[in-house]
């Protein structure tokens, strides 16, 4: 039986990273810092059925590493954030 590991931790709800929800078709997640891009990309879409263009990732000051995903339907961030009840 093989265990699979979730990427994604959270998503992040700052005020910068949901306006980015609206203006800019992106929502940022907390993952793990053993995530890749690959990685991240290919579960975002199992999780919430949605095609993704980019993923950028970074560590913060605090060590936390963040993903920006970017979705390539027009919307698709806030339904994914609806779904997710971050907004």
């Amino acid at each position: 039986m093989e265990l699979v590991q979730m990427m994604i931790l959270n998503p992040i709800t700052t005020e910068k990273a949901t306006g980015a929800i609206e203006r800019e078709n992106k929502m940022t997640f907390a993952v793990e810092t053993k995530a890749t891009k690959p990685g991240v990309k290919k579960e975002v879409e199992k999780l919430f059925g949605e095609k993704v263009a980019s993923v950028n990732v970074l560590i913060d000051a605090k060590g936390t590493k963040k993903a920006i995903v970017k979705f390539v339907k027009p919307g698709a961030a806030a339904d994914v954030a609806s779904k997710l009840k971050v907004i």
